[in-house]
């Protein structure tokens, strides 16, 4: 376990790599208070999850997550004092897999890292029974290599996001229950709510309606559910 902790405060840094180091000894805790060093070490060291704090001295957290997430799809955790609903969905928008405000539970934040992390593990590239590549016009889905691509380049998508659309892939063509896609938006032994699910939906439809030149490319219906409806 190698874990990527991008925060300012010192006391909190200190925090985490004794909440870390005690669940996980061997875990290795890498620590910078510079959101570009940040962005450098995440390319560089490839960690399993990154601990994001959103108020940075150099540049803004959520411009970090953005330029990470150009290059990497690994968990990332934002733990920041802002506990206003609009930095929550800007930081989920642009494909964090969780939130949590400060002061933080260390046992909660224990089990979000774990969460998060079998989440991306069991939608690897060696997932069992995973489909084969879903092809529609420019639209390439492949949830064995863990990619959804439209013209050869990579859509924004969080591991949660691409576990939904996986799921609407396999029943294309028809209405998806909500329930469903919570099912397969939650990691093992993981409860998600469904107003979760309904916000990465929408995060997703503007995805690929903006890459496909389409109004909607997911519908819905009352008692049904969703629909990918890619023409």
């Amino acid at each position: 376990m190698k874990i990527l902790v991008i925060e300012d405060n010192p006391e909190i840094i200190e925090s985490l790599i004794m909440v870390f180091q005690l669940r996980w000894p061997e875990a290795s805790v890498l620590t910078t208070n510079s959101g570009e060093k940040g962005v450098e070490l995440a390319r560089n060291e490839s960690p399993n999850i990154i601990i994001l704090d959103l108020g940075l001295p150099d540049i803004d957290g959520l411009q970090v997550l953005r330029r990470v997430r150009e290059f990497t799809n690994i968990p990332v955790i934002i733990l920041t004092v802002r506990g206003d609903e609009i930095y929550k969905m800007r930081g989920l928008e642009l494909g964090a897999d969780d939130y949590m405000v400060k002061p933080f539970s260390p046992g909660e934040l224990l089990a979000r890292v774990k969460t998060v992390t079998r989440r991306f593990e069991a939608t690897g590239a060696n997932s069992e029974g995973a489909q084969k590549p879903f092809l529609l016009g420019k639209l390439r889905v492949d949830s064995a290599s863990n990619e959804v691509v439209i013209d050869g380049k990579p859509l924004r998508l969080s591991p949660r996001e691409k576990d939904i659309l996986y799921k609407l892939v396999e029943h294309r063509g028809e209405f998806v229950p909500i329930e469903t896609l919570m099912k397969a938006a939650a990691a093992p032994g993981e409860q998600v709510a469904e107003s979760l699910v309904t916000f990465s939906l929408k995060m997703i439809n503007e995805e690929l309606g903006k890459k496909l030149g389409i109004d909607e490319a997911i519908i819905s219906e009352y008692g049904k559910g969703y629909k990918l409806v890619i023409p």
